[in-house]
């Protein structure tokens, strides 16, 4: 079907919600709690728009595309609603994007930079300590605007039902089960949520401090711990040559959703502990040699033990770090050229 967006014509599918249909075609239309995987729930009343024939604004997340619909996404009378609604988002918290984990990588802070707001117009309330009692999360209640996509993402995407609103009126705050500290919930610590709040409100710890998001170089990759194949996007300090965070793809099929595993198991690859080059003991010392002596030496030294004792002395290891294809070739070898089925694999980080 046809409609029309700003006094142009798109063509657009039957079902669409407005705001669906305008960023098929590129048409910014700001919104802060829907998400794409979560839907929309016409919260933070951000995404209005002007439809004629329909009275007052209404929701571009809520409302369905229909044949010649006409639609303003842009006019001063939007402009100022939508400034006073971010203006009050702002002075319902303490959002400090200079010491922000997020600055650069946040959705309020674009909708306040496209609407022209510096600095909230309304006093502040008091500061609350943010929730460090998790091995992976923070949660500063401070910077929470209350979008619920977090709470969506727990209850309908992970099914942990962990997350919920607490409290009623302007008392009313995100909760962790009974309103308990992170690490004594249920929370299993996948991060959805952290990958889903579009403000610093839920951060990764492990990620703090360790490089704003415009110094970090992006790295698309697939997750090596098991067989589905999650797509996901490192966060690589150049400079040190580290692995600082890992987000989850959300245009692959496994949508940014991650396992606790391949969200935060990413430290061993700049592990000090890690070898970095094939050694052989000699002379009861660990001296470091080439690729080629050491294969040939552990083959060698194989073929003596096999052909003496028998195949059943001979067991490898697979592991949860290394890739599946890797992982294969180790049982294959072991079982088609040692002759025994001894092979396990650790199967976790």
């Amino acid at each position: 079907m046809n409609i029309e967006l700003n006094g142009k014509i798109y063509e657009v599918e039957p079902g669409q919600t407005i705001l669906e249909a305008a960023r098929s075609h590129g048409v910014y239309i700001p919104t802060l709690c829907y998400h794409a995987k979560t839907g929309g729930v016409g919260k933070c009343r951000v995404c209005v728009v002007e439809v004629e024939g329909m009275r007052g604004i209404v929701t571009a997340c809520t409302v369905q595309v229909g044949e010649d619909m006409k639609i303003v996404t842009e006019s001063p009378s939007l402009r100022k609603h939508r400034k006073m609604v971010v203006d009050l988002l702002l002075s319902a918290g303490h959002h400090d994007c200079l010491s922000c984990a997020q600055c650069g990588n946040c959705e309020l802070q674009d909708v306040a930079y496209s609407l022209g707001l510096t600095h909230p117009s309304f006093p502040q309330p008091e500061r609350k300590p943010e929730d460090l009692s998790s091995e992976f999360l923070v949660f500063d209640e401070t910077k929470c605007i209350q979008c619920g996509r977090c709470i969506q993402g727990d209850n309908c995407t992970v099914i942990n039902d962990t997350l919920g609103f607490a409290y009623r009126g302007a008392d009313t705050k995100v909760s962790f089960d009974h309103d308990l500290p992170i690490g004594s919930s249920s929370c299993v610590q996948c991060g959805e949520c952290v990958q889903l709040c579009p403000t610093g409100a839920l951060t990764d710890k492990k990620a703090r401090g360790l490089g704003r998001n415009w110094e970090l170089e992006k790295v698309n990759t697939t997750c090596p711990y098991c067989g589905v194949g999650c797509q996901m996007t490192l966060h690589v300090d150049r400079k040190q040559n580290r692995i600082v965070r890992v987000t989850g793809r959300e245009d692959a099929f496994n949508e940014g959703m991650l396992c606790v595993k391949g969200r935060y198991g990413y430290d061993f690859p700049s592990s000090p502990k890690r070898l970095t080059h094939p050694m052989i003991r000699k002379n009861g010392v660990l001296e470091q040699v080439s690729w080629e002596e050491a294969l040939d030496y552990t083959a060698t030294r194989i073929k003596e033990i096999v052909d003496r004792d028998g195949p059943d002395v001979f067991s490898a290891f697979g592991s949860g770090r290394i890739t599946n294809e890797n992982n294969y070739a180790i049982q294959k070898f072991t079982r088609a050229v040692i002759g025994t089925n001894n092979v396990d694999h650790c199967a976790r980080t």
